[in-house]
């Protein structure tokens, strides 16, 4: 491989060239390349890059051009001013054959191809490289020297893995210039379709409309119709009559009159004398010169801009461009007037589907805490929206043993609130049969295992407490591990396990605690943890246990009511983004019983 050199747009030297490293150079080249999204510089750039390693004597880059299946020489070294005039088709030369044929083609001796396309008398070896992105052909990479065998399967391999680099590079390097220059254009017309992108109520945006197209344009007859796709028709939807609104009830199919004929082959319409013009329906006498133009978006007829004017030719080419402008901002805006309206109907909806699941999600969890002899049960859950995705539950399995649910569903919103509620009535199934809490958890792994969802679990903390012995069993799948406040301590109860729905095989371990008068159990999700103050700091497990311990003495209602006391003074304000879920019993004498009590699930 050559020595690199730098390259004029003329011959270069030749010498031989170091073994390179290509990895090394393919990074470079990728670093270079992002410099700079100025066309022409980019392009003599790539030049000098590829002269590095391959010392070519005459170098080009063609891109093609879609629409004539064209290709244009855009940049080049070695070629004389004739040369950048041509055009060459795809499939002719050997630059034409590598765009047809999207592969590298490398010819040792041009004069032995018949598809050779003399430009340089002086060329006898050529290798050409396909510009391809988003599998998209855009041009090619040309390479010619005077010598027969020149190239060589090395500097094919080398120039078509650059190819994609540059590729990309021109690409994006097109669309700056093409963004800029439409941007230049777009100036002059900011100020109307500024204003109208702002308004999101279609009949403000199509008076709103005839106000400011009187800027550009003095009609004096204006309409705006819409097409129904459900009957295939054009419905005037605003008109303006010498500057008053009117009403026509007159619909237009698309194969009828003027602004038919401008939807149907989607293209402005200028009628300088209705009268002499067979497509024109009647409508208004005073008409006597019509411009029509059509409505697109997204490739598709949404409806027609019509103009006329009481004088002949008053329309001219000229306010064809400008309307021409105008009708794509104008489209847009009315799909936008449209899609908002429709948007704030179906939120309207969703609203009302949303307070009704609020309702019957709450509906799921208990009306009530238990009352125990020797023990007080209180929960609380706020869901970070309307709906969630933690859930609690008491299931009375005897007068005296009772099964104490926690869980926390994947996930947030309806999807999780609909998940929480199959995990509700699995155990809820599964309770008659008073399984242990390992037992309990396995069951449920095995039936949400049996009707997997896909990144759909639910991580469930499920104990057991038995009031005449004051023992708690406890098993864990993913939850945050429980606290334990004894003799005014706090212990971390050592349950863990896999979250339910995710293995087929995963097993639970109990852990039996022995507790007295005093003692304190917490449950929690782990949205208490990860609550955050405005400076993105979590609430975390050392808080959580301080407020457990400040508050030990207390009752299990002021515990739970302590703690989202707490998170709420912490995040000052901001959005939950995980649903909250606290469920506390305290161990009590049997003197401390106390009456039934409404469970409190929200704020």
């Amino acid at each position: 491989m050559e020595k690199p050199g730098k390259p004029g747009r003329g011959a270069v030297a030749r010498e031989q060239a170091p073994t390179l490293n290509v990895e090394g150079f393919l990074l470079e080249f990728a670093d270079a390349l992002n410099t700079t999204l100025d066309l022409d510089a980019l392009l003599q750039r790539i030049a000098e890059l590829v002269h590095r390693v391959i010392n070519y004597e005459i170098f080009a880059i063609l891109l093609l051009n879609e629409r004539t299946q064209e290709l244009r020489m855009r940049f080049q070294i070695g070629h004389s001013a004739e040369a950048e005039r041509i055009r060459v088709k795809v499939g002719q030369g050997i630059t034409g054959r590598a765009v047809q044929e999207r592969t590298s083609m490398l010819v040792a001796d041009v004069t032995t191809d018949s598809n050779y396309i003399n430009v340089h008398p002086a060329v006898r070896s050529e290798l050409a490289v396909p510009l391809v992105t988003k599998n998209r052909v855009i041009g090619v990479i040309d390479l010619q020297a005077r010598e027969v065998g020149y190239f060589n399967e090395e500097h094919r391999r080398l120039l078509t893995l650059v190819a994609s680099r540059v590729a990309i590079a021109v690409e994006n390097a097109r669309l700056y210039t093409r963004l800029s220059r439409q941007a230049q254009t777009l100036m002059v017309l900011n100020d109307i379709s500024r204003e109208l992108t702002s308004i999101l109520n279609v009949d403000q945006l199509l008076k709103r409309m005839g106000d400011l197209l009187m800027r550009v344009i003095d009609y004096q007859m204006f309409s705006i119709l819409l097409l129904d796709e459900s009957d295939n028709l054009l419905h005037h939807r605003f008109s303006l009559r010498f500057r008053e609104n009117v009403h026509i009830k007159h619909n237009i199919p698309l194969s009828e009159g003027l602004v038919g004929y401008a939807a149907q082959h989607r293209q402005a319409v200028l009628a300088p004398d209705v009268s002499k013009d067979p497509r024109y329906i009647r409508i208004n006498p005073e008409t006597k010169s019509e411009l029509c133009v059509p409505l697109i978006y997204k490739d598709k007829v949404i409806g027609v801009l019509d103009l006329e004017h009481t004088r002949r030719n008053y329309f001219t080419e000229d306010h064809v461009r400008t309307l021409n402008t105008l009708a794509a901002q104008i489209a847009i805006a009315i799909e936008n007037a449209r899609l908002y309206e429709r948007i704030a109907q179906e939120e309207r909806r969703l609203e009302r589907d949303l307070e009704m699941a609020r309702e019957l999600q709450s509906r799921l969890l208990p009306e009530q805490f238990p009352v125990l002899k020797n023990a007080q049960i209180a929960a609380r859950t706020i869901p970070a929206l309307t709906i969630g995705g933690d859930l609690y539950d008491f299931l009375l399995y005897s007068e005296t043993r009772t099964g104490i649910a926690l869980g926390d569903v994947s996930g947030k919103g309806a999807p999780a609130a609909l998940y929480a509620a199959l995990v509700s009535g699995i155990l809820r199934s599964k309770a008659p049969g008073q399984p242990t809490p390992a037992q309990m958890l396995a069951a449920i792994n095995t039936s949400l295992s049996e009707r997997k969802i896909a990144a759909q679990y639910v991580s469930l903390l499920y104990a057991v407490w038995d009031d005449d012995q004051r023992v708690m069993q406890i098993a864990n799948s993913g939850a945050p591990r429980p606290i334990y406040c004894c003799g005014g301590e706090i212990d971390i109860v050592q349950a863990t396990g896999l979250p339910a729905g995710l293995f087929d095989d995963a097993q639970y371990e109990e852990v039996t605690i022995n507790a007295k008068p005093g003692d304190l159990f917490v449950f929690f999700s782990d949205g208490i943890v990860d609550a955050v103050c405005p400076e993105g700091e979590q609430f975390g497990r050392a808080r959580i246990e301080r407020v457990v311990q400040s508050a030990r003495g207390a009752a299990a209602p002021n515990v739970v009511k302590a703690i989202f006391d707490a998170i709420e003074d912490h995040s000052k304000g901001c959005m939950a983004f995980d649903d909250e879920t606290v469920v506390a019993l305290k161990v009590t004498a049997a003197s401390q019983n106390a009456k039934p009590r409404p469970a409190k699930n929200t704020k």
